[in-house]
């Protein structure tokens, strides 16, 4: 018996961009998982700030920029209303937000539960 592909990749993230490493970590996970199933990036609490245009870290790769490349290769990646919300980020009606990189939306916490629904293997990065 051989195992089967996994098809469908969660990944929650926690953590603002320059935290830790996580939105680093979360990148080459899911750009590794995107050459075999589909992967789902969801931005929860101060990650929210990962797909902010304009960030200019000195010592970091730039996240939001990494994160656009994901969903530029097929990666569904999304923050949740209520954290970008709180944090000064609106979204217009179909869930793009002027101050987020390209393919990048917000949406609810009911678009999470879709993707945990709906995801053979989910990973959680967070303090």
């Amino acid at each position: 018996m051989t195992p089967t592909a996994m098809k469908t990749l969660t990944i929650i993230l926690t953590d603002g961009p320059y935290i830790s490493e996580y939105a680093e970590m979360a990148y080459k996970i899911a750009s590794e998982a995107l050459k075999v199933s589909q992967v789902n990036i969801f931005l929860y609490l101060d990650a929210v700030h990962i797909a902010k245009v304009g960030q200019k870290p000195s010592l970091f790769g730039n996240a939001g920029q990494l994160f656009q490349e994901l969903a530029e290769r097929g990666a569904k990646v999304r923050a949740c209303a209520r954290c970008a919300a709180a944090r000064g980020y609106q979204a217009e009606e179909d869930g793009i937000c002027p101050d987020y990189h390209q393919g990048i939306k917000i949406t609810s916490l009911y678009d999470l539960a879709e993707m945990l629904k709906n995801s053979d293997r989910v990973i959680a990065l967070s303090r």
